[in-house]
């Protein structure tokens, strides 16, 4: 694996995510084939981490681990400094409130039979209470990802891909988490829509301080959102550091990978605001 060192504050002395040695497989007993091979990352506050890798690498494995949905066979996952695995009940019920996933499919990951207002009292209140009692919180989180109140007494069905894909951000914002799991979350889009989500996120990341693991397989979208990355190949890491790397890579594997990117001048990889004018336009 080749390694280089972020350099910014606070990614390495004050993690809110700590990935150590984990390993993952799906089954059980020795031949169950490993889908995660000791892969380690850190995750600073406010900072978001690339992972990157093509379909079968390992990057929704990876997240389902960190949310906790998937146990480990090797390693361990802290967030905050618990350790993920060993939490006790008090602990995981504050984890499951302080980690939080933006599903990819914005139109399986909202049920239709419930109204939006109703989604969003479910996650600022999952054991129940009266939807009037979170009303003004409601409205601000729709406020927050540029949705009208009006939204509240309104289906799924009646919303567009990627005002579901607010929608799914209101309600994985809604408590407050400290640490964001973006699973592909731009892929079911179009890519005028694209442009709008990753800005919508962009903004809230700044507004709201969270971290965010960015599980995607689109290299242009990682240098435009990313501040770290994380290549992964058959459930290894092959390269991490910082996303300038992407302008220089070391690893064979990377140079593949950012050899594929639909644009003859790497504009994306070396400059990622051409990214927005080219989406853009």
């Amino acid at each position: 694996m080749t390694t280089s060192t972020p350099t910014s504050t606070g990614t390495v002395d004050q993690p809110i995510l700590s990935v150590t040695g984990l390993s993952a497989s799906y089954g059980f007993g020795r031949r169950a084939p490993l889908v995660l091979d000791d892969v380690s990352l850190t995750l600073g506050k406010g900072r978001t981490m690339g992972v990157v890798g093509e379909s079968g690498s390992g990057k929704s494995t990876l997240a389902k681990v960190i949310i906790g949905t998937l146990g480990a066979s090797a390693g361990t996952v802290e967030v905050g400094g618990v350790d993920v695995g060993r939490a006790k009940s008090a602990q995981r019920q504050a984890l499951r409130r302080s980690v939080q996933m933006i599903p990819q499919d914005p139109y399986a990951s909202l049920d239709p039979r419930m109204t939006i207002g109703r989604t969003l009292r479910e996650a600022l209140a999952p054991k129940g209470g009266r939807e009037s009692t979170y009303r003004d919180r409601i409205v601000e989180l729709l406020e927050l990802v540029s949705l009208d109140a009006s939204a509240v007494n309104r289906y799924p069905h009646e919303f567009s891909g990627g005002m579901r894909q607010r929608v799914a951000i209101a309600r994985a914002i809604a408590v407050q988490p400290t640490l964001l799991i973006a699973d592909e979350v731009t892929s079911a889009l179009d890519a005028s829509i694209q442009f709008e989500v990753l800005g919508l996120l962009d903004r809230l990341q700044k507004e709201l301080g969270f971290g965010c693991v960015f599980i995607t397989h689109n290299l242009g979208v990682a240098a435009r959102m990313c501040d770290d990355i994380t290549v992964m190949r058959y459930g290894k890491v092959v390269e991490q550091g910082p996303i300038s790397l992407l302008a220089a890579p070391a690893d064979p594997y990377t140079r593949l990978l950012v050899g594929s990117v639909p644009d003859p001048d790497g504009r994306f990889l070396t400059d990622p605001s051409a990214y927005d004018s080219v989406i853009a336009g």
